[in-house]
């Protein structure tokens, strides 16, 4: 596959050799858990990449959400990229969800990808009615939108539109499982490189490695206290995959900051979480 009708407005970085698309559901538990992987790789290798986030949410996963069935994987689904998507919903409604993410990304790039981490926490570790406006403003509050801006603009012609040039990216690219990663070297005429699926970290490393033709120097994960800094609230097993740590040894080191009272233990179905006490 290639960049074709979108590769004049999704060119690479000059500074970068590498680009990353990554085709994410929201409301997929998969895609939930290779979040730890790609923030492992833009935290050592992130000088060699830019990453673009595709949104490509399966709108039934949400509509079947059963609060006693949390830890069915909503995996490997057949997308319908077809289709316009319009605003004639009801103010609860999951297309308000997908459609809030392209919302919280008219207010930068990175207050969209707060916004996207947060929205997921919500579902995956609150149960939150995520399809409720209501919800949606309090986690755009959360974290730090203007929540007048983002209500109007997720009801907006643009935040739909946003939404639907995903779903047509998605279908040019030919993605039709989840999660799924497409790689780009610097020749823009060259094919993409398609990862459908969850792999170890090394997997990807060695991806990075054979499309640079050389070996990337990685940088240095930052301390553990320094990362919860701006991570604020972090699965257990997210922090064994990014420092490489037994999640025993995760255990351990985070009961010791709790005893410091700089983090405290967040209950959740699916596993501990870790927030950290930001007074």
């Amino acid at each position: 596959m290639k960049r074709d009708s979108y590769k004049h407005t999704h060119g690479l970085n000059d500074k970068k050799p590498l680009e990353i698309y990554l085709f994410t559901d929201p409301f997929c538990s998969e895609c939930w858990a290779l979040s730890p992987v790609i923030k492992k790789l833009q935290l050592q290798y992130g000088e060699y990449f830019t990453l673009k986030f595709v949104l490509c949410a399966e709108l039934s996963v949400l509509n079947n959400h059963k609060k006693n069935d949390k830890s069915r994987p909503a995996s490997r689904t057949a997308l319908s990229c077809s289709g316009d998507v319009w605003l004639d919903r009801p103010m609860s409604s999951p297309y308000l969800a997908a459609i809030s993410i392209k919302a919280a990304e008219l207010q930068g790039k990175r207050a969209g990808i707060r916004y996207l981490r947060r929205l997921q926490e919500m579902l995956f570790m609150e149960e939150a009615n995520i399809s409720d406006i209501e919800v949606l403003e309090k986690c755009a509050v959360h974290v730090g939108l203007d929540a007048a801006e983002f209500v109007r603009d997720v009801f907006s012609p643009s935040a739909a539109k946003a939404f639907q040039c995903d779903l047509t990216i998605t279908a040019e690219m030919e993605v039709s499982e989840l999660p799924a990663i497409v790689f780009f070297n610097e020749n823009i005429e060259d094919e993409g490189l398609k990862v459908t699926g969850l792999y170890s970290y090394d997997i990807y490393v060695q991806i990075l490695t054979e499309l640079l033709e050389r070996r990337p120097l990685p940088s240095d994960v930052p301390p553990l206290e320094h990362f919860l800094t701006y991570n604020t609230i972090v699965a257990s097993q997210d922090l064994a995959v990014i420092y490489d740590m037994p999640l025993q040894h995760v255990e351990r080191q985070m009961k010791k900051l709790q005893l410091q009272r700089k983090v405290r233990r967040v209950p959740a179905a699916n596993g501990t979480y870790w927030q950290y006490n930001t007074t």
